[in-house]
């Protein structure tokens, strides 16, 4: 399939339509199905090692819910953490945010343009930065932008999209069947069209010799990546 970004509908709705809070909910169940958090966790610790990073930035974090489930499961070795959760809308709830209070970790929401927000980020300021099912809807023009912002102000980049191949969009059109809302079921089958395979995402990232990319399919529907900084310091830790 060649790749083709389209308009999903949960992005045109008011955040309180009810047919938007329903989709919200219904990707908190798509994320268990295609086991976002476990991909997600496998490739932070995996980069990480012993070095436990002092802030987190999650791009696209929309309800705030996918990032707390994968602090559940961080927390217990990750102490002291920063995490920012940065989206156009403001939809986190008091509760999500009490969840992060509970783990020790520090939360911050900032509602903001990812590339506003990017442009005007410090030098090196965030130790991870990580998106689920974000980077899939930017066409290829902005996507470099996003990508080479990114690698200005992180040492550790990594990102779970969805796969673009033949058994994510077959499941991406069975979301009926675990209950999805009709907007669900739309943008599933789009995302998928939109998402990625191969080493596209690698072709994006800044030419600069001072990272270590990994790009590969994880599980049938996902697409994960990772950029790394090479540093000597990171390198002992591990």
């Amino acid at each position: 399939m060649q790749r083709c970004v389209e308009p999903e509908w949960l992005d045109e709705l008011s955040p309180e339509d009810p047919r938007a809070i329903r989709s919200r909910r219904d990707m908190q169940r798509v994320n268990r199905w295609m086991q976002q958090v476990g991909i997600m966790q496998r490739a932070l610790t995996g980069c990480c090692g012993q070095h436990v990073p002092h802030m987190l930035l999650e791009l696209g974090a929309g309800d705030g819910t996918f990032m707390l489930r994968l602090a559940l499961r961080l927390a217990p070795h990750w102490k002291n953490v920063k995490v920012v959760l940065l989206d156009r809308q403001n939809i986190v709830s008091h509760e999500t945010r009490e969840g992060f209070k509970a783990l020790g970790w520090e939360v911050e929401t900032i509602t903001a343009d990812v590339f506003d927000f990017l442009e005007h980020a410090k030098y090196q300021a965030v130790d991870v930065i990580t998106a689920n099912l974000f980077l899939h809807h930017f066409q290829h023009e902005r996507l470099t932008q996003l990508l080479l912002q990114a690698a200005r102000i992180t040492d550790l980049f990594v990102a779970c999209e969805p796969r673009r191949a033949v058994p994510a969009l077959t499941g991406s059109r069975l979301l009926w069947a675990i209950g999805c809302n009709q907007v669900s079921r739309h943008d599933a089958v789009v995302s998928v069209r939109a998402g990625f395979a191969g080493q596209e995402l690698s072709t994006l990232w800044p030419k600069q010799t001072d990272w270590r990319l990994l790009e590969q399919a994880a599980g049938l529907f996902t697409h994960c990546f990772v950029a790394q900084r090479i540093s000597e310091q990171r390198e002992a830790a591990k």
